[in-house]
């Protein structure tokens, strides 16, 4: 494993690992929080830029680590030149927000949980930009649409932020979920989902049969991306994220990551009709209906929202006409956009900041209050509307001249020019009624809800960095963004690589002469129109076309209506016919292949063993007494239910499975008492009086025992067909022979589950966790039937039996009657935990492990909790089953990382025998760390879905407390 390697890796973990630690950093820890997240972009961009001279000389570095290598799917990192520029560009302009933030971010916010979204944002793009593999680059995009939600709501106290979060997430999840099919499709059509061979077949794949489907699939996911028409309505929504957040999505990522995607597939999917029509469509009316609907916002970041809608079309449109020139543009104005975007993003945030409101028709004359912040952005807008000398100029005339040529015999190709010039006059004038409302001009008549003053310098510094940029690549491209483009365009182009010139003159050209008209036409526009833009509330003909409003219609019809209509139809609160619907599909679906292929029998053996069958009808017989009194004598049937739970665990005895027994044993412990503690909150059902039994009722009770006889019966069938017949050859005899050489451990059981299947292991302890997380939150907001809340009867008649006699107190008969046993059950404590250890350390050799031990270690916990009650334990005892949860997640995945590290795969253990005093030789296994995490997450599970049945307990007696003080306030009042 190289350095490259960890210095790639690096770059994307690095933002994670930070985001967490910022996490667990005390809560007034602003000023340490912000130099973390400052450093960790510091050190991101000292990392991409130790790879120019790599990929400067034409050199692409890679790295990577097959996982299913069958499948193609392997933890590939690629940095080429294409993606150092991105990667540059998201550590970079990472830092200035980073700057930016620590003026900008309230004291009362809490900056911590903004650091941890925004680092993982960041870390999520730079896997995008960094994946070379497909399937990889699917799981960065997803992320960075689960953090910009998480970041689009950060107030989520405020309305307008939790509906901005939720229409960005659906609309990019939609999309996202598309791209995953388009690019599964592709990877069928390659054969491999690496991104390299997928770029060298890019005649394969436009030959295909398939091109089609997967264009549009991937053109769907692109496009909700990065809010291109008819997505285009999510991203003005998201402007109630803080104003960093909206500078970091607009310049760097998250609508950013459509374009660059678009760009880094473009010598794969461009160059046919199809990806010119599509494309170019949407890219042309985002264009144009992004800048016409700038003009009209009353909202500043409502304007440079729709204004990215429109440059982002203005790429999407050069990257539609297939033509390496028009490739060399649109990569060269998203980096230009990134810099005048995020500047005016930032200094909309200033405004807002020091004169308390970002409405257009509540500021004017700012300049007088704020000249420097005035002065960097008119600079920054005259970029944004192609004023010549600035870098937005520059790409825009590359624009003008492509449009201008002829790519296709189409009606799309004849109107571009047209619609470019439209569009460029349209931004010219929302350009200058940006500067023009908020810093020319007399001041509002009322005063600012602030008094405007200019803010601290660093953070305007950002800012200052930025429109400098715009400034110098304008002046001088050549010597500054030169080469840097260059390497960009190189990588994606290869030998298609035209010749181009970032001259900042070209003579008297067409393309010229479209600047000058869109410069002239929108200065005209904007002095025929600017007062009308001023006061009107809503754009003429597509104003009352509210995207948002489809959006909620759409969501209400999918989520309520037809949601209702088709419970309406298949649905019903009743219990017994979801069960009956359930089992009838799964005898379906067993019966079906059984009656098309049928089903063979091996000879039946003669000998019956009487003790084992006689054992299984103890079991059958538990089973369905369980069944018959579940309904009205829920304690027996969890009695009979666990008796049924022992003969299995006797079965597995019987038939030499120990670690399974003792694993269902424990099991069967735990769940009894937590399903027993549960039961106390449930309904209370009481038999009626017989009545008479009608057809229906007998119709219907054959039909149920007609299902649980086909079930029953199809279940030992196939049964007996597969332990009669002979055994297939299997991995079994693997296992065998490679436990211990392989995995260092000679019960196979335990090895399998640590070592052979760990990743299986993993998934599965990640869903235990989750769904503790899910019992727990679902109790907090659980509140009991009103005829649970009264204590029980024993309880009752115990309490008046105290309260009568003069020398006891209330509670002494329950204390009393229950003292031994929990005096036993408290000594009992320190034993549980040495069985646990004892299990733990044992499970590699012997029956045994992490699962066992934890669950018993978890009983331990029941135990006290059952001797001595909630209120005592957690006074006496800080157990904090989350953080055991986190340890034990934590402990299970470094392991595996740990693993990649020394370059071999994810979760390969190591062993060795270890000669230590007293004990002698032990077997020292990596894989013990990753049980160890299995261990701690089984108790955290456990204890903490304990604790929230537990506080029912505290609950009720909290309810009863209000209940006696209510009635005794009441007496007093009439008294």
């Amino acid at each position: 494993m190289t350095m490259d390697f960890f210095a790639l890796a690096l770059i994307i973990a690095l933002p994670f690992v930070a985001g967490l630690a910022a996490a667990l950093l005390p809560s007034d820890s602003r000023t340490p929080v912000t130099w973390l997240a400052g450093l960790t972009a510091a050190t991101c961009l000292a990392l991409t830029f130790s790879f120019y001279p790599a990929v400067s000389s034409g050199h692409v570095v890679r790295y990577q680590i097959d996982w299913i290598p069958q499948l193609g799917l392997g933890f590939t990192l690629r940095m080429d030149g294409f993606a150092w520029v991105f990667a540059s560009l998201v550590s970079a302009m990472a830092l200035l927000v980073v700057i930016y933030t620590r003026y900008y971010i309230s004291r009362e916010d809490p900056v911590r949980r903004f650091y941890l979204l925004f680092l993982g944002f960041m870390g999520s793009m730079l896997g995008i930009v960094l994946s070379g593999n497909l399937i990889l680059l699917v799981v960065f995009w997803e992320l960075t649409s689960l953090f910009s939600f998480l970041l689009i709501g950060y107030w989520h106290h405020k309305q307008a932020a939790r509906d901005g979060a939720r229409m960005a997430l659906t609309i990019t999840s939609v999309g996202g979920l598309s791209l995953l099919a388009g690019i599964l499709v592709i990877g069928h059509i390659v054969g491999s989902y690496d991104l390299d061979a997928v770029l060298a077949s890019g005649n394969a794949i436009r030959e295909h049969h398939l091109y089609v489907p997967a264009l549009l699939l991937f053109l769907l996911g692109v496009l909700t991306k990065s809010a291109q028409f008819p997505f285009h309505f999510w991203l003005p929504n998201a402007m109630a994220a803080p104003t960093p957040v909206s500078a970091f999505l607009h310049s760097a990522t998250l609508v950013k990551g459509g374009v660059f995607l678009m760009a880094r597939l473009w010598p794969v999917l461009a160059g046919t009709p199809e990806w010119f029509t599509i494309l170019g469509l949407a890219g042309m009316a985002s264009f144009v209906l992004g800048a016409y609907l700038a003009m009209f916002q009353q909202d500043l970041k409502g304007l440079l929202a729709y204004s990215t809608i429109s440059h982002l079309g203005l790429i999407t449109l050069l990257l539609s006409l297939g033509s390496p020139l028009a490739a060399v543009a649109a990569i060269f104005h998203m980096l230009n956009h990134a810099t005048f975007k995020a500047s005016l993003f930032m200094a909309a945030g200033i405004i807002d900041h020091e004169a308390g409101t970002r409405d257009l028709r509540q500021l004017s004359g700012l300049f007088r209050y704020m000249p420097i912040t005035g002065t960097l952005a008119t600079v920054a807008s005259a970029a944004m509307a192609g004023v010549p000398l600035l870098n937005g100029f520059l790409s825009k005339e590359m624009f003008f001249a492509e449009a201008v040529e002829t790519h296709a015999n189409s009606w799309v190709d004849t109107i571009a020019p047209y619609a470019a010039v439209l569009g460029s006059t349209l931004a010219v004038t929302y350009s200058i009624r940006l500067i023009h409302s908020i810093f020319l001009g007399a001041p509002p008549p009322e005063s600012f809800p602030r008094e405007p003053h200019e803010p601290p310098f660093w953070m305007r510094f950002p800012v200052m960095c930025l429109v400098v940029t715009c400034l110098v690549v304008g002046i001088i491209p050549g010597l500054t963004i030169g080469p840097f483009l260059r390497i960009a365009v190189t990588s994606v182009l290869g030998e298609a690589t035209p010749a181009y010139s970032l001259a900042i003159w070209h003579g008297f050209t067409i393309a010229f002469g479209m600047s000058v008209i869109a410069l002239v036409c929108g200065t005209m526009l904007y002095l025929v129109a600017g007062n009308y833009l001023e006061h009107t509330d809503s754009p003429p003909v597509f104003g009352r076309i509210q995207g948002q409003r489809l959006f909620e219609r759409t969501m209400v019809a999918i989520s309520w209506r037809w949601a209702r209509s088709i419970e309406e139809v298949l649905g019903t609160r009743r219990l017994q016919p979801q069960v009956r619907l359930l089992v009838a599909v799964a005898i379906a679906a067993g019966a079906i292949p059984i009656l098309s292929a049928g089903l063979d029998f091996g000879p039946v053996g003669n000998g019956i063993d009487i003790a084992f069958t006689g054992l299984w009808c103890i079991g059958m017989v538990c089973a369905v007494a369980a069944a018959y009194l579940a309904k009205f004598h829920r304690l027996a049937a969890l009695a009979l239910l666990g008796g049924a739970g022992l003969v299995t665990c006797v079965t597995f005895v019987w038939l030499s499975a120990p670690d399974l027994a003792a694993t269902q044993l424990a099991v069967e412990i735990v769940t009894t008492v937590l399903i027993l503690l549960g039961l106390r909150w449930l309904p209370k059902r009481w038999r009626t009086a017989e009545e008479p039994i009608g057809v229906s009722d007998r119709l219907r009770r054959l039909r149920d025992l007609s299902l649980a006889v086909m079930a029953g019966s199809g279940m030992t069938v196939v049964s007996l067909a597969v332990l009669t017949r002979t055994s297939p050859d299997s991995i079994a005899d693997f296992f065998i022979e490679n436990a211990y050489t392989e995995g260092g451990g000679r019960n196979v059981v335990n090895v399998i589950l640590v070592d052979f299947r760990g990743f299986d292991t993993l998934g599965e302890i990640t869903v235990l966790g989750i769904v503790a997380l899910t019992v727990f939150a679902l109790l907090r907001r659980f509140r009991p039937a009103p005829d649970t809340i009264e204590r029980p009867e024993q309880q009752r008649i115990q309490q008046s039996y105290d309260e009568a006699e003069p020398d006891r107190k209330a509670g002494a008969t329950a204390t009393e009657y229950l003292y031994v046993p929990s005096v036993i059950m408290q000594w009992m404590f320190p034993v549980v935990i040495v069985l646990a250890a004892y299990l733990f350390l044992r499970g590699h050799d012997a029956p045994g492990g992490g699962f066992v031990a934890g669950v018993a270690l978890a009983a331990g916990f029941i135990l006290q909790y059952m001797a001595a009650g909630t209120v005592w334990v957690e006074d006496r005892l800080r157990i904090l089953p989350v953080v055991w949860m986190g340890v034990g997640l934590l402990l299970a995945a470094l392991t595996g990382v740990a693993s990649i590290l020394l370059g071999d795969p994810f979760l390969t253990s190591y062993f060795q025998y270890a000669d230590v005093p007293v004990l002698g030789k032990i077997p020292l296994a990596s894989a013990t760390v990753f049980d160890l995490g299995v261990f701690s997450l089984v108790v955290g599970a456990t204890v903490l879905m304990l604790i929230a049945i537990a506080h029912q307990s505290i609950r009720r007696l909290r309810a009863a407390r209000l209940e006696e003080a209510r009635q005794l306030e009441e007496k007093q009042q009439w008294s």
